[in-house]
């Protein structure tokens, strides 16, 4: 992720004016304060997922608002979605008020007037905040409306979008154009399913059910991938749907659930062919590690995954490891 700004790395005297044009730059401007004196780091990562915006931000206490004046001056009619990563923030809009901490979510609206607030006794604190265009929410705006200001309880879904939007982070350097809108598009989906949740409402738009049953299934994958005897129906029947419809939700993203379980196991496979820590462990028993217990069917699949031998892949893998005298890197 691109760091925008990191104010640890300008005076003291340069901090919040560095922070408040910064902050405009995403046209939400805000009137802030630091309310502790001697504690005024920010740090802001941002990336582009097509129209919507995933921003990485660390905050020194203070607190905000934005007034009608300040909309009237820019908007850019976006919701935003802040997933709490440490510390406590709060917000207050349209009568609501709410205060997350870790794992929690909050709601706001470019477009409407509200106060916030940043704390935390020990340390900075952070979040990951989700940014898009208020029309491509899938939902009624007085259905999203009336949930803004509030933090968002969703047991479930709620630790599915905070995993994807983790997970997005982490990988935002590995990820062209188009995955990036695709996962933008599937964000919004997974956010409108939260509110929507969070509002009582069961009518989700269909593609937005779909995008949330794709995420679950995957996390129920990844943690499940050493078993062997793992199955469609088996996923189904953890997440309470019919194969069916599970086989539906993959197949609405080109995608297969047997075909994603298998990407899976030989991406955990790939991992650990080329992690020097476990050069003494048999090939075998890294596939037998991930749910590939017979060598000659591990063998197969790692070959049609990547054209190439799991005996192989590590041979190479060690061979990139070497420095060009012969010797192993030191980096």
């Amino acid at each position: 992720m691109r760091t925008v700004l990191d104010t640890t790395l300008l005076p003291e005297a340069e901090r919040a004016q560095a922070w408040a044009q910064t902050a405009a730059l995403a046209e939400v401007t805000t009137r802030f304060r630091f309310t502790e004196p001697g504690r005024s780091g920010v740090r802001i990562g941002a990336t582009a997922l097509g129209p919507v915006q995933l921003s990485s931000i660390s905050y020194a206490p203070l607190s905000s608002y934005r007034s009608a004046r300040l909309i009237r001056r820019s908007d850019p009619e976006s919701y935003q979605l802040a997933f709490v990563a440490s510390g406590r923030q709060r917000i207050e809009q349209g009568g609501n008020g709410g205060c997350a901490g870790p794992g929690e979510i909050l709601l706001y609206d470019s477009s409407r007037p509200f106060e916030a607030s940043v704390d935390n006794a020990l340390a900075s604190s952070s979040c990951l905040l989700l940014q898009f265009p208020r029309d491509l929410m899938p939902l009624r705006d007085n259905t999203v409306a009336a949930q803004c200001g509030k933090t968002l309880r969703t047991p479930g879904l709620g630790q599915v979008l905070g995993s994807m939007l983790l997970a997005t982070a982490d990988s935002d350097e590995h990820l062209d154009e188009a995955d990036r809108v695709r996962l933008g598009e599937t964000l919004i989906d997974l956010a409108a399913a939260v509110v929507a949740r969070h509002a009582g409402q069961d009518g989700v738009p269909s593609h937005s059910r779909a995008a949330v049953l794709h995420q679950e299934a995957l996390v129920h994958i990844r943690r499940h991938l050493a078993d062997p005897e793992l199955a469609p129906h088996d996923i189904a029947a953890a997440l309470s749907v019919s194969t069916r419809t599970l086989h539906r939700a993959f197949e609405s993203r080109g995608e297969s659930v047997t075909g994603v379980l298998r990407r899976e196991r030989i991406a955990r496979c790939r991992a650990d062919l080329a992690d020097p820590r476990l050069a003494a462990l048999p090939v075998a028993a890294i596939g037998a590690r991930w749910g590939l217990p017979r060598p000659a069917g591990f063998s197969r699949v790692f070959r049609a995954e990547t054209a190439t031998t799991p005996t192989d892949f590590r041979r190479q893998s060690t061979i990139g490891r070497r420095s060009p005298d012969g010797g192993p890197r030191q980096d």
